[in-house]
Formats: structure tokens, sequence, C-alpha cells
């Protein structure tokens, strides 16, 4: 019989790391599957075990060069402190190295200590190698995970990122050593050959990059832990006539539960007795109290409003409808795959074809010239030239603009691959309630003369659909007499004499007959047409999702102008209709606001929060519109497609100067200082470009709306007008 086991590992810096990890895994007997999902730091494995341990799977994630860790926390407070603390360190020792270095060579601008620099690199060569040495030795201590995992990667002929820089690194810092001995013989001319400080410097700017994508990944544990906040601890069970409270863990299917008004459904069941009306809005997310009586279903951590209410307790622990959700959410989480970076995709092909070339070109130029420090020059050029700065930064310098240039539009992007999936999406679902719409029941419509009688009596009500009538009605309220609220039904009293009903219909009665009706509905936001517009032209599709009724639901989605519509559906439904759509093919974004909201906000490709909404959304969503407005969501995937347009163009020129510098210096013709000039001017040119995304304009939504309100009332002047 198969098993399954989820763990976390330590140890992955990249996509590859977490491809490399599967093979080790995948080869031992017994197992048959191997998932390493890489942004949560999770293995799942599914094994035989009277053919294969766990203690083997470890085994083989150890030499793989990682660590199984023994709590179920991923990427914590802990780690990231850790991080932290290494990317200051190294920085710390990078920065004055790096003008230490760079400096004297500075002759344009007055630098200060630039002249005592240059007189200490001139009379005191060695002491001048020898202190960019000690600078660079801390360095390298707090980016050895990069060694470790890099020559690891290529014992396991799956080189990484990793790789890359510890092969390039290492051969300058092999280099800089081998001219301090020239240095330290005699040979003083070697102090311009030093290059220290581009290998500390890389190790710097990567650790910040990882720094950076670890605190954006630990968001994702957060939404469980206030999911898991949401349900009450106690509960009150009527047992032989007496109520006990007692701890939710110890309730027991078919037993009695109490709840008074303000408390929360401890666990799911049906109601025996009483009326009430429950908030589920945390649930379904719609606005308005349901009400219960008996027979009627209610579920863990919604709320009772009004009435006392007993209920049997028919699903406890992990079978509760909120429970299922949490479930939900971490099976979405686990095993989202994150974007591999085009950066790990290439680099397995090339540092093996640098490493052999750098290999070939050195024993060449060794065997017919027979000049060991030439050959050794050929060999470290090669490897400087393709040192990967440019292409380790390409990405993350661009999502670091890209994530900054949100923040400044309150988009707040919560990682670098959500930034790179979005402009991929070719479909947008918004949740109905508090997304496109207001999330606040207004009056639609009144039907016959039945406001003043509605309002009068139904502001001795507390129910959300009587706040609605008072707030459409102006005028003076008339006087009532023998009020009484029916629990479920709807509120009745007498005005003049004459007895009037209200039912939650909501249809208005006279002495029995009926005299009108009010439509109560969820208004819809003026930006969700804009946004939905804007998305159309965009070549996007858009659908709303829905736990209200059909008739509603598509009320709505014809005032927004949604192409599709989803309703009644409930929570576990929303992420399954989210799948569906990933089944055909589609690229699926997820827009909501509410808890009900957070297990498809988790499946979808993108998560698209409202920053007016719930804590777990946010903490769900990849995303979160802090403004609250859906004319933000064009924005994100305009944002994104902008950004990945500059990050293609980073990788074309950070391997155009690779490819057109290698054979050249293969070939004998460029020495370390002109490769190191040309690694340099490529780092130049990539923040340039990189510069340009800062400066890029995101499509103004606003701006748009208010020419067309300009429009139209030009167009208004012109009709008067005639």
């Amino acid at each position: 019989m198969m098993e399954k086991h989820v763990f976390t590992v330590k140890g992955m810096s990249c996509v590859s790391c977490a491809q490399g990890l599967e093979k080790a895994i995948r080869k031992l007997d017994g197992v048959a599957v191997a998932s390493v999902n890489f942004a949560a730091e999770k293995v799942s494995v599914t094994y035989n075990p009277e053919t294969a341990r766990l203690s083997d799977i470890w085994e083989a994630v150890r030499k793989a060069g990682f660590t199984v860790a023994n709590t179920g926390k991923t990427k914590g407070k802990t780690e990231t402190r850790g991080l932290w603390i290494k990317f200051i360190a190294s920085a710390a020792f990078a920065l004055p190295l790096l003008y230490i270095a760079m400096a004297p060579m500075i002759k344009f601008m007055s630098l200060p200590f630039a002249s005592n620099l240059h007189h200490l690199m001139v009379n005191s060569p060695l002491t001048y190698a020898l202190i960019q040495l000690a600078l660079t030795i801390p360095v390298i201590g707090a980016g050895y995970k990069f060694y470790t995992v890099g020559y690891k990667s290529i014992w396991r002929r799956s080189p990484n990122m990793d790789a890359l820089i510890a092969l390039s690194t290492t051969a300058a810092i092999l280099f800089s050593l081998y001219n301090t001995w020239q240095i330290a013989i005699g040979r003083t001319e070697a102090v311009n050959s030093l290059y220290f400080e581009c290998a500390a410097v890389i190790v710097t700017l990567i650790l910040l990059g990882e720094t950076l994508e670890t605190v954006a990944i630990g968001k994702t544990s957060e939404a469980i832990k206030k999911l898991m906040g949401l349900a009450p601890p106690t509960a009150i069970v009527v047992r032989d006539g007496v109520e006990v409270e007692t701890p939710i863990e110890r309730v027991e299917i078919g037993e009695c539960i109490l709840v008074k008004p303000g408390g929360k459904i401890p666990v799911d069941g049906t109601v025996i007795d009483g009326h009430t009306s429950l908030d589920e809005s945390m649930l379904t997310g719609e606005s308005m109290p349901v009400d219960k009586s008996a027979g009627d279903p209610v579920y863990a951590a919604t709320l009772n409003t009004t009435g006392t209410i007993r209920f049997r307790a028919e699903k406890i622990g992990s079978d509760t409808v909120l429970a299922q959700i949490i479930k939900l959410v971490e099976d979405a989480q686990n095993s989202k795959a994150p974007i591999a970076k085009l950066a790990d995709i290439v680099s397995g092909r090339f540092v093996p074809a640098v490493s052999v070339i750098a290999l070939l070109a050195g024993a060449a130029w060794f065997l017919f010239g027979g000049d060991v420090e030439f050959a050794l020059t050929v060999f470290i050029s090669v490897l400087i030239i393709a040192c990967p700065c440019a292409m380790g930064l390409a990405t993350p310098t661009a999502i670091m603009v890209g994530t900054g240039k949100g923040a400044e539009s309150g988009i707040l992007i919560k990682s670098g691959t959500a930034l790179e999936t979005a402009h991929k999406i070719d479909t947008v679902i918004f949740d109905k309630t508090g997304t496109i719409t207001e999330g606040k029941p207004k009056v639609v419509s009144v039907e016959g003369d039945v406001l003043q009688l509605a309002a009068s009596l139904e502001r001795y009500s507390e129910h959300p659909v009587a706040q609605a009538i008072c707030d459409e009605y102006k005028g003076e309220y008339l006087e009532v007499s023998g009020f009484r609220a029916v629990v479920g039904q709807g509120v009745e009293g007498v005005i003049g004499g004459k007895k009037i009903e209200i039912a939650r219909g909501i249809k208005v009665y006279i002495d029995g007959a009926y005299a009108g009706r009010i439509v109560i509905a969820d208004k819809p936001k003026e930006s969700s047409r804009l946004a939905v517009e804007r998305l159309k032209g965009m070549g996007i599709a858009s659908v709303m999702i829905t736990g209200d009724n059909r008739e509603t639901a598509a009320y709505i989605a014809e005032q927004a102008g949604i192409d599709k519509v989803i309703a009644e559906v409930m929570p576990h439904d929303k992420a399954d209709e989210v799948k569906k759509l990933q089944a055909a093919g589609h690229r699926v974004a997820m827009v909501g606001d509410g808890i009900n909201d957070a297990p498809a906000l988790a499946q979808a490709d993108v998560g698209i929060a409202i920053g007016s909404g719930t804590d777990v959304a946010m903490e769900s969503a990849d995303i979160v519109l802090i403004r609250s407005a859906l004319t933000d969501v064009p924005a994100v995937i305009d944002l994104s497609r902008a950004t990945i347009r500059n990050i293609k163009q980073n990788l074309f020129w950070a391997f155009g100067y690779n490819t057109l510098g290698i054979p050249i210096a293969a070939l004998g013709f460029l020495n370390p200082m002109i490769a190191a000039a040309a690694m340099v001017f490529s780092d130049v040119s990539l923040l340039l470009n990189v510069l340009r995304l800062k400066r890029y304009k995101l499509v103004s939504l606003e701006k748009e709306k208010r020419q067309g309100q300009e429009s139209a009332k030009q167009q208004n002047r012109r009709q008067q007008g005639r």
C-alpha cells in the first residue's frame, strides 16, 4: 500500500535545485512520485513503505546538498533574520572593498582618500592586495551556501545559478590570489589584475535578492494561522439538561450545542429549535445575514446575530467546512509551481559549456604555446567574461523595480513569481460581493408608494435590509404601534389604523393586501465596468463567481459587463472552478476580498486581494490592491508585461556579452582586465535598461474614466443645444 508524506527541506535557492532534488528522490526504489515545491520548501513523496523508508528519502535529500527540517514552518522569522544578517555583514565588507578597488581608477572626479589609495597601490601593492583579500574572506563566508550547493549541483550534473556564481567568483578569487603571489615575488604590475571586488559584489547582490524573496514567501503561512483562529475555542454543550462549556476538541457528533446572540457557531450542524440570523459573510462572502430556524444547516465560525438557537453537532474537527477551507488553502499553496527562471534553465547548458571551453582553450594554449601563465590567463579570462553578474541580476533587478513601481501605484506585489506570472493571465475571475460590488445592500427600485410605510416600520429593526430602506428614505417617519419582528419572516406593525406587514421579499402588505415591493441589491463599484472593459481590450476574459442566487448575479454581471457568471457557489467550489479553467489550459487570476475566497486565491495562478478585504484574503493572495480599485487589476497585468519585456531584454544583452566575449577570450585576444571591463559594461547597460522600466507609465484607468466623463458631458451639452 502506497503512503504519502510531506516534509520541509531547507537550502534550495532556485528552481533547478528543486528539479535536481526531485531526480535524486525518484531514483530510490519504491518511490512512485516526488514533487518539490521550491517556493514553499515542501517535498511531497508517495512511496511504498515495504521497499522504501523515510530515512532513505531523507538521506537522499542530504546527499543532494539540502537538509530536512523537523518543523512544519517554512521561511520562518529565524531564517529570514539569518539571511538579513548575512547580507548586511556581506555588504559591510563588500562596499568598502569596491571603493578601495575602484577609487584609484577613477580619474574624472575627485573622491575622498582616492589619492591615498592610489599611493598605497603604487608604493605598497602587496599591502593593497592583502587588504582586499582580507575584506573578501568574510563576504565569501557569508555566501558559503552558493559554493556548497553550486559545486554539488555540478557534481550531480544539474548545474544551477549557484553553480554559475560559485564557478565564476572562484575563478576571480583564484586569479586574484595568483596575482597577489605575483606581487609578492616582485611583479608589481600584477596589482592591476585583482578582481576580489568582483566576487564580493556578486555574492552580496545575490544574497540581497534571496533575502527579499524569502521575506515574500514567508507570508504564505500567515493565512493558515488566521483561518485557524476563526473558530471559537469552546462550545456550550447541553448534557442531561445542563449547559456545560467545553473545548471544541471534546465536542462529539450528535451532541446538542447552545449558541446565544453574539456567539460563534463552534462546529457544523443542523438547528434543532430557535430562530436567529447568522452572519455567514466569512464563509459565503454575502453581506446579508441568513435567517435560520429548525432544520437549517449552520457552519463553524459563523456569527449568531440575534436569537438563541440549539443545534445538533454533525461535523467536527477536520470535517467542518472551515477545516476544509484551511486544507484547500494549504494544498493550493503547496502545489503551486513557481515559474522557472530563464537564467536557471539556460545555466544548465551554459555552465558546462563555458567550463569545457575554458579548459580546452587553456590546454590548447599550453600545449601549442608552452606558456603556463598565458594559458592560465586565457582560462581565467573565459570564466571572467562568462561571469553571471549581469545574467544573475537580469531578473531580480527588473523584478525589484517592477514591484517598486507597483507599490508607488498602490499595488502590493508580494513576490517576484507573482509579477512574472501575471503577464500570462488570459482569464480573470472576480468575486461579487465586496469586490465587484460595494458590499452593502442598497435600494435598487421601489414598486408602489410603499417606501415611507416600509421605512417607518423598519427603523425599529436592526436587520441590514431595514438599514438599507431607512438609508434610502429621506422624509419624515410615520407613527407606528404594535411593532413586532418575526424571525425568519419579516416585521409588522400598525400605521394609521392599518396593519402593515413587510415580508423578507421585500413585499409590503396593507391589511393583508399586496401594496408594493422594494428591491434590495448590492450595487457594482464605479471602477468595476471600467476594469472589465480594459481587460477586454487586453484580450482577457472576465468571469464573476458568487454564492448569491443566479438572478441577482446576472443583474450585477450585466451592470459590470462581465463575460461569464458562475452563481450559487460554495467556497470549496470556487477553488474547483479555478481548477477547471486551469485544466482547460487557461492562466487564471482570482480577485477577491473575503475569507471564503482564500482557497480560490491560493489556487489561482495569481491571487489578487482587495485591500479593504479580510486579512486572510490578503495573506492568501499574491498581490494586494491597496486602493481597493478594480482598475488596478489590468494595471497589474500591464506592469507584468512591461517587466517581462525588460527581463527578456536584460537576458538578451547579458547572454549577448557572454557569447560574444567567450570566443574572443578563448582565442587569446581578451585579457582579464578587458574581460572585467566588458562585464562591467554589461552590468551598466542592464541597469540603464532597468531604469527605463522605472519611468514606464502604467495604464491609468482613472484618467480614462475622467476622459469618459468629460466626453459624456460634452455630448449632453450638444444634445441640449439641439
